[in-house]
C-alpha cells in the first residue's frame, strides 16, 4: 500500500502504483483540499488498476486523527465517547454508532473503501500517542463501542480495520519515532489487552493492524514482524481469517527488522496481507524493485479481496 504527495496523481504516482505488487492506496490530509478535487482524486486512482482497482484507504478515527476537516464533519475523539459511557451506556454506545456511521457515509461518496479504525487499543494513562483515541481504559467498554462503531461503518459499506494488535497502549514511546518495549507478562496481555481484539475477531471484523511494538514476553521482533503474534496468537489461537495489515514500514519502529526490503519480507513470512509504505517513495520503489514475492502471494488474498469488494454485513457495494 502506497501514497500519494499531493492533490493529484503524477505520472510518477501513476507509474508506482500501476506495479503488480501495489494493491492499495493511503490517503493523507495532504492529499484533500476541498470535496470536489478528492473526488476526482479518488475517481484518478480508481482508473489505475482497471482490472484489480486500488483499495482506498484512510486514517479518519476522529480527534487528533482526521485526515480530512473542512468539508467534513468534526468528529470526537473516541475517548469522549467512552466518558459519556460512564453517565449513559445507551447513549453512548447510540453516539459511537452514529459517528461510525457518518464517517462511513461521507468517506464512501468518495469510493474510499476502508477507514483505519476503530482503535481497540485501551487507554492505560501512559502513552500519549494513543491516549485519547482509545475509547476507554476498560476493556469492556472499547468492546461495546467498538462493536456500536464498526456497525456504523458497515451499514454505510466501508470495512473496518481494529488496531493496533495486540495493544499499543502499555507503552509510553511512539513507535513512528521508536520502537516502544511492552515488558508486560503475556497473561496480563491476554487479560486485558487483547479482549477487544478478541471480541472484534468473533464478531468478524474484516481486517486488523499490528502494532510495530515488541512485546519481550513472546518474541524479540516487533508484533508486525512476529510469526509468533500472527501465525501463532491471531491466525491459530484466535483462528482469525482476515486480512492482517502491518503498521507503516516505513515508521521507525519498524527499522530494528532491517532495510526496507528486510521488513517486508519478514511481515510476509509472518502472514501479513498487506504492508503500507508512507511517506517515503525511496523507500517505496527500493521496495518494488527488490522484493521477492512467491507467485502465490503476488496477487491478492481471499482475505483482502473481501475489502476490495466492500463486503460488509452480506451486501456487495463495489
Amino acid at each position: 500500500m502506497g501514497d500519494i504527495g499531493g492533490l493529484e496523481v503524477s505520472a510518477e504516482d501513476r507509474e508506482v502504483l500501476a506495479h503488480p505488487l501495489v494493491g492499495g492506496v493511503i490517503l493523507f490530509a495532504r492529499n484533500y483540499s476541498e470535496p470536489e478535487q478528492l473526488r476526482r482524486l479518488c475517481a484518478d486512482l480508481a482508473t489505475i488498476k482497471p482490472k484489480q482497482r486500488l483499495l482506498l484507504a484512510v486514517d479518519h478515527e476522529g480527534g487528533r486523527v482526521q485526515r480530512f476537516r473542512v468539508g467534513f464533519s468534526r468528529i470526537p475523539a473516541m475517548g469522549t465517547i467512552g466518558k459519556l459511557h460512564v453517565e449513559s451506556a445507551l447513549r453512548a454506545k447510540a453516539e459511537a454508532q452514529a459517528q461510525g456511521l457518518l464517517i462511513g457515509q461521507e468517506l464512501a461518496s468518495y469510493g474510499i473503501d476502508l477507514c483505519f479504525a476503530p482503535v481497540l487499543d485501551l487507554d492505560h494513562g501512559i502513552s500519549k500517542i494513543i491516549g485519547d483515541r482509545a475509547f476507554a481504559a476498560d476493556p469492556q467498554i472499547v468492546i461495546a463501542l467498538a462493536r456500536a462503531f464498526r456497525e456504523g461503518l458497515n451499514a454505510a459499506g466501508l470495512a473496518a480495520t481494529g488496531k493496533h494488535f495486540p495493544g499499543h497502549g502499555g507503552v509510553a514511546a511512539d513507535s513512528h519515532v521508536d520502537l516502544p518495549i511492552d515488558r508486560r507478562p503475556l497473561a496480563e496481555i491476554e487479560g486485558k489487552d487483547l479482549l477487544p481484539f478478541r471480541a472484534l475477531i468473533e464478531d468478524g471484523i474484516e481486517s486488523l493492524m499490528l502494532a510495530h511494538v515488541r512485546y519481550s514476553a513472546v518474541d524479540d521482533k516487533p508484533a508486525s514482524f512476529s510469526r509468533a503474534w500472527v501465525r501463532g496468537v491471531l491466525r491459530g489461537q484466535l483462528k482469525y481469517n482476515g486480512a492482517v495489515f502491518a503498521d507503516d514500514l516505513s515508521m521507525a519502529g519498524a527499522a530494528v527488522i532491517g532495510d526496507i526490503v528486510e521488513r517486508a519480507q519478514v511481515a510476509l513470512d509472518a502472514d501479513c496481507d498487506m504492508l503500507p509504505v508512507c511517506n517515503d517513495r525511496g523507500a517505496l520503489t527500493t521496495l518494488l524493485a527488490q522484493l521477492k514475492v512467491p507467485a502465490r502471494r503476488a496477487l491478492p488474498s481471499a482475505r483482502l479481496e473481501n475489502l476490495y469488494r466492500r463486503e460488509v454485513a452480506g451486501r456487495v457495494l463495489a
